[in-house]
């Protein structure tokens, strides 16, 4: 966590409670059942203005994992894994 804040704190792209706003957009966003995922390919999430948009929320992910040092990207790895599986 303390790994996170200090991203936050220094990243310009970043904000506080940004990392922890995206890993629950995008567990929110796989835990849909399928059927409404497939809705959101074709008509678009008509949530995104209001909750964010999980499909940033999940590049963003990718970026601070990129950003992070090894051993704590490999423990937000983990995370994220679990919820792409």
């Amino acid at each position: 966590m303390s790994e996170i804040v200090r991203l936050e704190r220094t990243r310009n792209y970043l904000g506080p409670g940004d990392v922890g706003a995206a890993v629950r957009l995008w567990t929110d966003y796989v835990r849909r059942p399928e059927g409404e995922l497939g809705h959101d390919d074709e008509y678009g999430n008509v949530h995104e203005e209001c909750c964010g948009n999980p499909i940033e929320a999940r590049a963003l992910l990718s970026i601070v994992m990129h950003a992070m040092s090894r051993r704590h990207a490999r423990e937000l790895r983990q995370i994220v894994a679990r919820l792409d599986d």
